[in-house]
């Protein structure tokens, strides 16, 4: 039983990988990949999220000559004398033992893993070329990659997309997901920036054209929103603009549609440390909130003035080390609990940031703020 388990999810790991591209935004036409020369069949179509063009590469590992097997998170893929192993929700992987990060997690959705094709091609000993002026993805197992190869970490760069984003930064696992339809009537919204950092004082952030930035908490690697009151049921147009740490301006909007459940549920509570407390470049935050909720937690150094106590939204100044954002889930009492490091001056003062929602129903909790200082 456990063998026949196993090919089972060994086969799923190998047919249900989809994986993303790594370029901003869907081309103004479709993408097509090819391996060696040969178009790929894809079913369902390639499709753009978080930025970025996922495609359903079913069999494209075995034509890499990869063996891919998934169990309880990890993802491991064998072949061409190469391994390559990712861990869903983490950036961090290990390929032919050393150490590697990813700009994207892999994440699920359904039955489907999604993994970074650029990634574990090239990890694979496999280049990978984009002609931008027809769409099309190549994957080249057979060495020399042409004129056209990517370098290591270049991003390739499609058409301009016709719903207005630019720049280099991309949204990585918004919530709601792009063109999903949450629950709640006011869901937790929020994005992780893929792509580079982001100078966090120039994001503006607007929810169906109005401007909620001073309701948000940002960062240079995200920001997270709870709206006021419950959003009417129907869709709603996330818009997000700012620069990248180098001058460079990007625009990032996705859409997704509202219920009508319950739009907030029980506070955050129980958290450690408190308010006030002074703390090391390295500590433990933890708290209760709804069994089972998706966590969000961001600390950093302030980069707005006034006082917690009213205080809805927050700017995490900084950049590097001086701020950090971790996703968890509650256990099923509610508990969670996360190790934050932080490169910040003895005297800084800290924004403790935490939003949860249920992932049931998208209900959120209040948002919670509070501040903290380093010795």
């Amino acid at each position: 039983m456990h063998s026949s388990i196993s090919r089972r999810l060994s086969a799923l790991g190998a047919i249900a990988l989809l994986t993303t591209l790594a370029f901003p935004a869907l081309g103004a036409g479709p993408v097509s990949v090819t391996v060696n020369g040969q178009p790929a069949n894809l079913n369902p179509a390639p499709t753009e999220r978080s930025g970025r063009v996922f495609v359903p590469l079913r069999g494209v590992f075995e034509q890499l000559g990869a063996t891919v097997v998934y169990d309880n998170g990890t993802i491991n893929a064998t072949g061409r004398g190469h391994t390559v192993s990712l861990k869903i929700g983490s950036q961090q992987a290990v390929v032919d033992g050393q150490p590697q990060t990813v700009d994207v997690a892999p994440f699920i959705i359904g039955a489907s893993t999604y993994v970074p094709l650029r990634f574990v091609s090239q990890a694979l000993g496999a280049s990978v070329n984009y002609d931008g002026t027809n769409n099309i993805v190549a994957i080249n197992t057979n060495g020399g990659g042409g004129g056209n190869a990517m370098p290591p970490n270049q991003v390739i760069t499609p058409q301009p997309a016709p719903n207005g984003d630019s720049g280099s930064i991309t949204l990585v696992n918004e919530r709601p997901a792009r063109g999903s339809t949450a629950a709640s009537n006011r869901p937790l919204i929020e994005a992780v920036f893929g792509g580079g950092e982001v100078d966090p004082n120039t994001i503006r952030i607007s929810l169906d054209q109005l401007e909620v930035t001073n309701d948000s908490t940002r960062s240079p690697r995200g920001f997270t929103y709870v709206p006021r009151s419950p959003l009417r049921p129907g869709v709603h147009r996330v818009r997000v603009s700012g620069t990248d740490n180098n001058g460079q301006p990007f625009v990032r909007v996705w859409s997704f549609t509202s219920g009508t459940s319950a739009a907030m549920v029980d506070a955050i509570g129980e958290v450690r440390p408190r308010d006030g407390t002074t703390v090391g470049n390295q500590f433990v935050v933890s708290g209760r909130t709804i069994p089972g909720a998706h966590v969000t937690v961001q600390v950093g150094v302030s980069g707005s003035p006034g006082t917690v106590g009213g205080l809805v939204g927050a700017l995490l100044g900084g950049g590097g080390t001086n701020s950090a954002s971790y996703s968890l889930t509650a256990d099923g009492s509610g508990y969670f609990t996360t190790q934050v490091s932080i490169d910040a001056p003895g005297g800084s003062q800290l924004v403790l940031a935490i939003n949860a929602d249920d992932p049931r129903t998208g209900a959120t909790t209040p948002p919670f703020r509070e501040r903290l200082s380093i010795r």
